[in-house]
């Protein structure tokens, strides 16, 4: 056989796995996921605030990468607000996952929350009923004819406008009351910033502490949003001393997967090239093509410019002058070199790689065994701190990960 004609014979078998992979993935994304992203900052009658709208405005982007429709409204006046709640309502129906996120001002009366738009005033109680948005009102609309249901409030900071309300006789409390899950469906989490009539300060950063915990929770790999969540809300604590205390309610029925990845999933570059059709099949004394694509693929995998053991604390070479003379444990604290996906907000990924990834010695350990059990997994993505970074993954692994 000629090497054009295997070339031939290569390319068409890469193309049908191209075409399984798409395959596998249209079937993957056809769970329906609907969002709703609020965010107000700039409020009229009250100090602009400073991280909600920056903070939905990422949220958003998350979920879209996750494949959900994303609704969202920023800076919305109360009938803005209300025509985005009434879209989001006719969109939801039907869907696997609703959810809703909302940052910005809330307050409760009488155990009910409100959602404060941004031309709120809140003279007296009245201006409650018609100035603000209820909580329940929303969570009834994500709660027909649905699957699961997620609901965010990052919602607990000191509001003026309920110091306002109060003075004016409308007895509103500080913080949100304990919110009920809806019944039906797949259940419902619910995660809030604080807990039950607690409130928080504003913290100037790129995110509010539970927004940004949550950015780098939601969409782990293989992890169930539940278990994410209480990740993000350990964090939170963690990050304010003790001082905020996220509250996370679920009442799920089996684990919510936002981001399902099969780690042994064949390359799309024909780890496991399919067989041609009985009628091409190559003549018996040539060598199987599967094999010779994957020794191909292996010639690929770049090497170290060591061969000395690798370890979590010692300095590596690793033959890329980008990140050579530091160990695992500097990486992981530094910064990725570039977006993991084209296209994404800076924002979002131009963050230390442990708030990324909740990187520590043992959850790397994992992720290098994956480079040892399958070696060319090391060119499946290209990855934020080089390839060379999973090869020596992949040795380390070998080593115990020690």
């Amino acid at each position: 056989m000629t090497c054009q004609h295997l070339m031939t014979r290569l390319i068409c078998w890469l193309l049908v796995s191209v075409a399984a992979f798409i395959a596998t993935v249209s079937v993957a994304s056809a769970e329906r996921r609907v969002a709703l992203v609020l965010g107000n900052a700039a409020y009229h009658h009250t100090p602009r605030l400073l991280n909600p709208v920056r903070d939905a405005e990422s949220i958003a982007n998350k979920l879209r990468e996750l494949d959900f429709e994303v609704i969202v409204g920023l800076d919305l006046a109360t009938s803005e607000t209300e025509a985005r709640i009434a879209q989001f309502a006719k969109q939801v129906r039907g869907a696997d996952i609703a959810l809703f996120y909302y940052a910005g001002h809330a307050l409760q009366l009488s155990g009910e929350n409100y959602l404060i738009p941004v031309n709120a005033e809140l003279k007296d109680d009245t201006s409650l009923d018609f100035e603000a948005v209820q909580l329940d009102f929303i969570l009834r609309q994500m709660s027909r004819e649905t699957g699961a249901r997620l609901v965010f409030l990052d919602a607990s900071l000191a509001n003026p406008l309920a110091d306002r309300l109060s003075q004016a006789g409308g007895n509103s409390a500080l913080g949100l009351a304990e919110v009920e899950a809806p019944a039906g469906g797949r259940g419902t989490l619910i995660a809030s910033a604080s807990g039950p009539n607690q409130v928080v300060e504003e913290i100037v950063g790129d995110h509010s502490p539970f927004s940004g915990a949550l950015l780098a929770a939601i969409g782990t790999a293989n992890m169930s949003i539940a278990d994410a969540v209480r990740k993000a809300a350990t964090d939170v604590e963690a990050a304010t001393g003790g001082k905020q205390k996220p509250l996370v309610v679920s009442s799920l029925d089996g684990d919510v997967v936002l981001r399902a990845v099969d780690l042994k999933a064949p390359l799309i570059l024909g780890e496991e090239a399919p067989a041609p059709p009985a009628a091409a099949q190559p003549p018996a004394q040539a060598p199987p093509q599967d094999q010779a694509a994957l020794e191909a693929l292996r010639a690929k995998i770049p090497d170290l410019a060591t061969d000395s053991a690798i370890f979590f604390d010692i300095p590596v070479q690793f033959g890329d002058p980008a990140i050579d003379g530091k160990s695992f444990a500097m990486l992981i604290q530094g910064k990725p070199r570039f977006s993991p996906v084209e296209g994404l907000d800076k924002k979002v990924w131009d963050n230390h790689c442990s708030a990324c990834h909740q990187w520590t010695k043992e959850r790397l350990c994992e992720q290098a065994k994956t480079y040892v059990a399958a070696d060319t997994s090391v060119l499946r993505l290209e990855h934020p701190l080089g390839t060379r970074f999973k090869v020596a993954l992949g040795r380390w692994a070998k080593n115990d990960c020690q």
